[in-house]
């Protein structure tokens, strides 16, 4: 997948990784993308990897985009 520089602003898209930078990847889309995206993250990584990173401390998803994921993977 080719990701938008406006969701990594800081860094170069090409450059990221989908298995080395996974925990990037995801908080970044839950917090910032769009479905087509979120929707790539629930294709590409499995369900119990998404709920690690959610609740990982000092996670960046916020409370309300946090809440919504995880209505959505149950």
């Amino acid at each position: 997948m080719k990701f938008r520089q406006t969701l990594f602003w800081d860094t170069n898209p090409k450059n990221i990784d989908i298995k080395k930078h996974a925990r990037y990847i995801i908080e970044r889309i839950l917090e910032f993308g769009q479905l087509n995206e979120a929707g790539w993250v629930f294709r590409q990584y499995q369900k119990r990897t998404i709920k690690k990173v959610m609740n990982l401390p000092r996670v960046q998803i916020s409370a309300k985009s946090k809440a919504l994921w995880s209505l959505m993977i149950k």
